[in-house]
């Protein structure tokens, strides 16, 4: 290939004269005909690597998504540059759906962006078999590991598209994924011998600080303040943070708007177009907001509470300073934080997952609770060394006192080297600390020359000064082999003495985890008393539903949870979430129904009345979104009361609530699935395309 055609077409359709680092060499592989997986951050220039070679070959390039907001910005923005794009997805129309088609038919477009759930949908893949395909680009490729942060089980079908189209290049993108996650895509995927492109994950440009969760308002005030006039985002674990901290600072005269999944599209769109455009400086926004949102100049990122783990932590920071200009970090971080992603964990059903996010959720405590450079553990996370201290973290800027801790480095990473990378933390300390467990006497490990080495150093110390070892990035986790300990170069450079490591006293350590379960004591909310009228409706509830779901009361929520309802009476999804043994999956099984239990209560209506007013403000022509906000309710209630009203016959025109082909989707699913008395399996048919909200109202129609 003509390497001096390849930068004509990058100056003619980017204006750029110059690659970043591997894009030529990915593009190159693209147009001979190669496949390639590729790992680069936020904002490295991944889309390049395919929008590219797209224009330089024959047929139509299909990318892979599961993101509508980046979808919509690439298309504008290859429109804006004269490359014929296009995307389908579930926002369009049944005639804009049309339109597309219309236009791919003939050979007008040359990217077309769809989501993995339109592949296999309908007769979708016929479709494409009629086409000329340049190229498969599938991004956000780290969803088709089970190991990733963010699994997707409709990502594992896409193999089909590799098997459908076998001399077809496929390029397999990624912004996170760790060593677990890289070694699982091209195999999954289906791809032929790709060539794996890493590139650095290093952002020096990005400053990093972790600040205690406490008086987050006032530090979050002095830092919009420093920022003045200048973009930044705000990240949040709850829809109602997002729109009182954006509230907050409007009153202080900033441009601040909020963003989160519960907003109607139309006004999601509208928000964050503004910010785009430099009309809003701050977005207060949970993490539905911003994944593929092009914007260079965004000078600060706060998260408001701590991620679950670190890739989400990367991806959203990431967002900041693109344009290679400093930018701004700020992790606020409370042992709370940790509570309650535990919680969220718990709700998980499948075992083996539940544990890797725990892993992963211990990896993420363990850097914002960290004393060594914060740079030096994001990198190590990736398997990417840094061997000097970055000088641009909190950690760094303030170092506490370390001491030499390279023979107690030696001891350990020996121990690793002498039993062929072949155990975990625990049996690691078993073997420093000459411990006759289990796992050392079936292995025989205390046969060999390091075992008891460690002796005089207590068991809490080296776990300490392992986990410190980890953030360092002189021994890895292998997540994928029982979380083994894996040596890399920096380990072989300790052991050979060609390496200084240093360490922070476990005592400092100690004393600040202590301190953080301390604070997060401080921090919890006093409980009120609890209301014992309430308290015997909501055990009248659970029975109910109880009843009707075949299970013990018990499995619903404990008498526990009832009696923190009965205290707390929250009044929204964000709100029923803090209550004790609420995680997500009991919040969307019966989190509408609770909450409006107790709203009934509280304004001393009963059922009846509640529906009524929903109704009397629906016959306003207020939407549903607006009459949630009007009475302080969660959308979910308000759709289950339309749901009520169409049961009981009321003049309800289904159509102002749903679209027919919302309506004709269900009915479809209604013939297909065998437990149609629940909402759940209707939602995860659709891959949550249709929302629990819609699911009930078109039963409704359709039962009645």
């Amino acid at each position: 290939m003509n390497e001096q055609l390849i930068y004509n077409n990058l100056q003619k359709y980017f204006g750029y004269r110059s690659f970043r680092p591997l894009q030529l060499e990915i593009i190159k592989d693209v147009l001979n005909g190669k496949d390639a997986v590729v790992l680069m951050p936020t904002g490295g220039g991944k889309s390049i690597c395919y929008q590219l070679p797209s224009v330089m070959m024959e047929g139509i390039t299909l990318v892979v998504s599961p993101l509508i907001a980046l979808m919509k910005d690439q298309v504008q923005s290859l429109t804006a540059n004269g490359i014929n794009a296009a995307f389908l997805n579930s926002s369009l129309t049944e005639m804009g759906k049309r339109e597309i088609i219309d236009r791919i038919t003939s050979g007008e477009v040359k990217l077309l962006y769809v989501a993995p759930e339109t592949i296999f949908s309908g007769s979708f893949m016929t479709y494409l078999k009629g086409l000329k395909i340049n190229l498969i680009a599938i991004d956000e490729a780290h969803c088709v590991s089970s190991w990733g942060h963010s699994f997707r089980p409709e990502y594992r079908k896409l193999h089909a598209l590799k098997e459908e189209f076998p001399d077809v290049p496929a390029l397999a993108l990624t912004a996170t994924a760790d060593r677990a996650v890289r070694s699982d895509i091209g195999e999954l995927l289906g791809m032929n011998s790709p060539d794996t492109y890493i590139s650095s994950f290093d952002r020096p440009n990005l400053s990093l600080a972790v600040l205690p969760g406490q008086k987050k308002w006032e530090q979050i005030s002095k830092i919009v303040r420093r920022h003045s006039g200048k973009s930044g985002i705000i990240y949040c674990s709850s829809r109602k943070a997002t729109e009182s901290l954006a509230e907050k600072l409007q009153n202080q005269g900033v441009k601040a708007e909020y963003y989160h999944a519960g907003m109607p599209s139309e006004k999601r769109e509208i928000t964050q177009d503004k910010f785009i455009q430099g009309d809003i400086d701050v977005i207060c926004a949970t993490i539905a907001f911003g994944m593929g949102i092009d914007k260079s100049d965004i000078r600060f990122v706060i998260h408001h509470n701590m991620p679950g783990n670190i890739e989400s932590y990367y991806q959203e920071i990431g967002r900041a300073g693109r344009d290679g200009q400093p930018a701004e970090t700020i992790l606020f971080y409370s042992y709370r934080d940790v509570q309650t992603q535990m919680d969220f964990i718990k709700e998980i059903d499948n075992e083996q997952y539940k544990k890797i996010q725990l892993a992963k959720l211990t990896r993420m405590q363990e850097f914002a609770e960290a004393q060594v450079c914060r740079r030096k553990i994001l990198l190590s996370y990736f398997s990417e060394t840094l061997q000097e201290d970055c000088g641009n973290c909190d950690v760094c800027k303030n170092p506490p006192k370390y001491f030499d801790g390279t023979r107690l480095a030696q001891m350990a990473l020996s121990a690793v080297a002498r039993t062929n990378e072949n155990i975990g933390i625990t049996t690691l300390v078993d073997i420093l600390k000459g411990s006759y467990s289990r796992a050392v006497n079936e292995n025989y490990y205390h046969k060999i020359k390091t075992f008891g080495v460690g002796r005089d150093t207590t068991l809490f110390a080296w776990q300490l000064y392992i986990q410190q070892f980890i953030q360092q990035g002189i021994v890895e986790i292998d997540y994928k082999n029982h979380y083994n300990l894996l040596l890399n170069d920096l380990s072989r450079k300790v052991l050979k003495g060609e390496m200084e490591v240093k360490l922070v006293d476990y005592e400092v350590i100690k004393q600040r985890k202590d301190d953080q379960k301390k604070l997060a004591i401080k921090v919890k909310p006093e409980k009120g008393a609890v209301n014992e009228s309430l308290y015997e409706t909501l055990r009248e509830l659970r029975s109910q539903i109880a009843k009707k779901r075949g299970v013990q009361p018990y499995l619903v929520f404990s008498n526990e949870s009832l009696r923190d309802m009965a205290s707390q009476k929250p009044s929204d999804i964000a709100e029923f979430l803090n209550v004790h043994g609420v995680g997500e999956h009991k919040a969307k099984l019966y989190g509408a129904s609770f909450l409006e239990t107790i709203a009934s209560f509280s304004s001393g209506r009963s059922k009846g009345d509640t529906f009524k007013v929903t109704y009397e403000l629906y016959k306003q022509g207020k939407s549903i979104s607006e009459i949630a906000v009007e009475r302080n309710l969660h959308e979910t209630t308000i759709y289950s009361h339309m749901a009520n009203l169409i049961n009981n016959n009321s003049d309800v025109d289904v159509f102002s609530l749903i679209t027919q082909e919302e309506l004709d989707k269900v009915a479809e699913a209604k013939e297909k699935i065998k437990d149609t008395t629940k909402l759940k399996p209707y939602f995860d048919y659709f891959n949550g395309s249709v929302g629990y909200g819609k699911i009930r109202i078109a039963l409704s129609y359709l039962e009645k």
